[in-house]
């Protein structure tokens, strides 16, 4: 009998021990990006509802490194990824070969974010060339096929797909120059060594503001509640062809496949309560971030969307890393 009870208390010191595992939450890009400083905010936020909650910066192959420990991590709930539109919609297509599956080695467990990126103009040569709008653009770039240039943080990157898509649907050429970064893409821009960026707004505001750079138009589907102000291409566009045109930089939280319905819901409503708190809230308003906080089930409908699309928008575009 005592053999059994110490037995039966040995079982109940593993499982207590086993449910106050820390969590992993890996980050699959270096720290002090917006993805990890929500990651970080989160990760505090939740502590008292899920225990610790360690963010692990894993960064390499555009995301895919981090993503893929995550993919082939147990499905106790105890691993999760910040992933992004990056590693579930565009780098699926972007690579030649994938170390996992976007769909069928993740569990979705709810968005978090989504951050819009803009169309902004170095302000002296939109004033050179008398382009205040989308339209303005487009009929130049129509008259001068060739002439205009962007610029974008690399060959696949969000900005250079934002502009593959604005030529395919405006029926307009533009001439692409990649760089090894947004940052440095944003200097060149300001140095008037490209015409035009399809920036992260977050990261663009401050020279928008300044009167460095002009705002032409966001990239979402709907406009941004940082500014307003500012038309979407969409709305700009809806008579040249650009009606449909909705691109923006996303992440959201996910597990592995196979992750248990019950632990799934755990977590969603502790993730979910962070990210409508008051704190949360004003954490993402101040990176220009839009909270997408969600239940498994439409972020995962959300997540299929996504990969759909960005596959002919990355076709489009030729871009390939092999």
């Amino acid at each position: 009998m005592k053999k059994l009870l110490a037995l039966l208390l040995a079982c109940a010191a593993f499982a207590a021990q086993a449910q106050t595992k820390p969590i992993r939450l890996v980050v699959p890009y270096p720290p002090g990006g917006p993805l990890d400083i929500v990651a970080r905010a989160m990760a505090d936020k939740v502590r008292d509802t899920l225990g610790p909650v360690i963010v692990d910066n894993r960064p390499g192959a555009g995301g895919n490194l981090g993503a893929d420990l995550v993919a082939k991590a147990a499905p106790d709930g105890t691993t999760l990824l910040m992933g992004a539109v990056a590693t579930h919609a565009i780098n699926p297509w972007l690579y030649a070969k994938m170390p996992y599956d976007p769909i069928a080695d993740f569990t979705p467990i709810t968005g978090v974010a989504r951050v819009p990126n803009v169309l902004v103009m170095n302000a002296q040569t939109a004033a050179q060339l008398g382009i205040a709008s989308v339209a303005d653009l487009v009929a130049y770039a129509k008259a001068h096929p060739g002439q205009l240039n962007y610029g974008s943080g690399g060959n696949g990157s969000a900005g250079h797909l934002a502009g593959e898509m604005f030529k395919a649907q405006a029926g307009v050429f533009m001439v692409h120059i990649p760089y090894a970064g947004a940052s440095p893409a944003q200097l060149a821009l300001l140095s008037a060594q490209v015409d035009l960026n399809f920036d992260n707004l977050a990261a663009a505001s401050a020279n928008i503001r300044s009167g460095k750079l002009r705002a032409i138009a966001v990239t979402t589907a709907l406009r941004s509640t940082a500014m307003p102000e500012v038309a979407t291409i969409a709305e700009a566009g809806k008579a040249l062809g650009l009606a449909r045109f909705d691109i923006d930089t996303w992440f959201g939280l996910f597990g592995p496949a196979r992750l248990p319905a019950d632990v799934t819901q755990r977590l969603n409503k502790a993730f979910v309560e962070a990210l409508n708190s008051p704190e949360l809230k004003a954490r993402l308003s101040g990176l220009m971030a839009e909270g997408m906080a969600s239940a498994p089930e439409p972020f995962a409908v959300f997540v299929k969307g996504e990969l759909a699309k960005y596959r002919g928008v990355v076709k489009a575009s030729g871009a390939k890393v092999e």
